[in-house]
């Protein structure tokens, strides 16, 4: 049972100095990419229509360091890698190189997404608290694509900044619910450069003690750049349980 808390005193779980988690994400993906090369324009192609992608599961790391009760500062990385065989049911181009119609193409796709954030927390009760988030968010994706007589890839990183809000709410003293929004639309400069990143993470927490909790949330994260001749479009929405530790 957990004791009744003295007037002021902060919720369970929230008085730390580092805190840690990991989580397996289960979403459903959209993913899309072209990849031009030599003047040759390349084709948008659907990995899970063209490339027969599946939907996999993956980990995600989160560290936040808070200095003092309303500063922290936030890092988080997911790996994520498709691999996949299909039969082309089109031809396409990718990387200046022709895929023709019916021949069987090895492909992958490894991506790495990391964000290093700063969170203030502006309002801070025992009970909950609102805070705002600035973020860099990196993306490194690679995506690789092999046939019998040719093999391609095509590599882009596009580092976007994001602001953004988070709230917590504690509906029981050991129990809270969390909101966090960001993202931040880059405008196209001279047709070669642009992007956008939408990031939104609702979940319960559950705190069994001050230093150990768990996590079950819902995430939708959409990303989409222009980097030179490369363009790429990236929805993965889904379930996700992760453990957190705290000192």
């Amino acid at each position: 049972m957990f004791k009744p808390r003295s007037p002021g005193a902060p919720a369970v779980g929230e008085d730390y100095h580092i805190e840690g988690s990991a989580a397996l994400w289960w979403p459903g993906a959209t993913i899309t990419i072209a990849s031009s090369q030599f003047n040759i324009v390349g084709t948008t192609i659907d990995f899970k229509n063209d490339l027969g992608m599946t939907d996999q599961r993956f980990p995600e790391l989160s560290f936040v360091l808070r200095p003092a009760k309303s500063h922290k500062l936030r890092f988080q990385y997911i790996p994520i890698n498709f691999t996949q065989s299909a039969t082309l049911q089109r031809s396409i181009i990718f990387n200046g190189q022709r895929f023709d119609l019916s021949v069987p193409v090895n492909s992958s796709l490894d991506w790495k997404a990391y964000r290093f954030g700063y969170e203030f927390d502006f309002l801070s009760k025992p009970d909950w608290f609102a805070g705002f988030i600035l973020e860099a968010k990196y993306t490194d994706v690679q995506a690789t694509l092999t046939a019998p007589l040719v093999s391609e890839f095509a590599h882009a990183q596009a580092p976007i900044p994001a602001i953004g809000g988070i709230g917590r709410y504690y509906v029981l003293p050991n129990v809270a619910v969390t909101a966090e929004v960001t993202g931040l639309k880059i405008p196209t400069v001279q047709n070669k450069y642009g992007g956008h990143f939408a990031d939104v993470d609702i979940y319960g927490l559950v705190n069994w003690t001050p230093n150990v909790g768990t996590q079950i949330g819902y995430r939708s994260m959409a990303v989409g750049y222009l980097v030179k001749s490369d363009t790429g479009s990236m929805t993965l929405k889904g379930l996700y349980v992760g453990l957190v530790a705290r000192y």
